[in-house]
């Protein structure tokens, strides 16, 4: 799922940080892949991957099916195109784990939370 914010790239970082902590959700890591990019003498637009979730109800998911943890915390990254344009990336984790790793319905619920919350980055003006 791919996203384009209405927003510049650093308005759209630092809200996104915000509605995840506004929504009781934890930010384990907010990686600058553009920082990591240029410590190494090389180039590229601006790039954050930040990792999330609730352990709340991930616990459940991971005590379902250990192995669910590879899945878990969700992920989006926030990059930003040549022109100036900024995208969100989303990749919804829900058929997987329901596929790969028997995670059942009552437990995947919750995840749909997260595509509606990127999903505002489109309305936002």
């Amino acid at each position: 799922m791919s996203i384009r914010s209405r927003l510049d790239f650093k308005k759209t970082h630092g809200l996104l940080i915000s509605l995840l902590r506004d929504r009781g959700l934890t930010l384990f890591a907010d990686i600058d892949q553009q920082a990591a990019a240029a410590h190494k003498g090389l180039s590229l637009r601006p790039t954050r991957v930040l990792l999330f979730g609730n352990p709340a109800l991930g616990t459940p998911i991971m005590l379902s099916n250990p192995r669910a943890a590879l899945e878990l915390p969700l992920k989006v990254v926030i990059w930003e195109t040549a022109d100036g344009r900024t995208y969100l990336d989303y990749a919804d984790p829900s058929e997987a784990l329901r596929a790969d790793y028997e995670i059942g319905d009552a437990l995947l619920a919750p995840l749909m939370a997260v595509r509606k919350l990127l999903c505002a980055f489109s309305d936002i003006q």
